[in-house]
């Protein structure tokens, strides 16, 4: 859900968003609302994650560049079967890499444009891990403007059923 927050806000209103004044949502409004950050929020953590991973992936495929070089030509090496299984192997040309471009497509590279690919990649997935924190970080600012309001309503709820209770209690008597 996307919305700006108005009281005690510094969140500048971005274009599709909905303005919404929390003081005047009830309790169970803002904890419905404050539930759909939490999801956001868990949603972005993930996302992050998920970025994190690919770009880690992307470094070290650079990085395994580095060990390359026409000096590399019939060294022996393991070639990994599965994660956990491997087969002896020699390097045959080890100026050229088999880069894999997603779902299933594999293309033959040279060192350098291999490194170059992965570092676009790792560039663009940066990109975006930050992009994912700044939404999260704004979703996080919005869920504490909603407990903040909740703790105020819910304080004020306690104050008003205490000024009520002394009041009932001596018209009893």
């Amino acid at each position: 859900m996307a919305a700006a927050v108005k009281p005690q806000s510094s969140l500048s209103q971005q274009p599709g968003m909905q303005s919404v004044d929390l003081t005047k949502l009830n309790l169970m409004q803002l904890t419905q609302f404050k539930n759909g950050l939490d999801t956001d929020l868990q949603f972005y953590q993930e996302s992050l994650q998920n970025l994190k991973l690919a770009q880690t992936k992307f470094q070290e495929s650079g990085e395994s560049l580095n060990k390359l070089g026409s000096d590399s030509e019939g060294k022996d090496i393991l070639v990994p079967l599965t994660g956990s299984m491997y087969v002896p192997g020699n390097l045959v040309e080890p100026t050229k890499v088999v880069v894999d471009i997603g779902t299933g497509y594999y293309i033959e590279k040279d060192i350098k444009d291999a490194q170059d690919y992965f570092d676009r990649k790792v560039k663009y997935v940066t990109e975006n891990m930050e992009r994912v924190q700044a939404i999260g970080n704004e979703k996080a600012k919005i869920r504490e403007l909603v407990m903040e309001v909740m703790e105020e309503k819910l304080k004020t709820s306690f104050a008003q059923m205490k000024t009520d209770k002394p009041a009932s209690s001596c018209s009893q008597i």
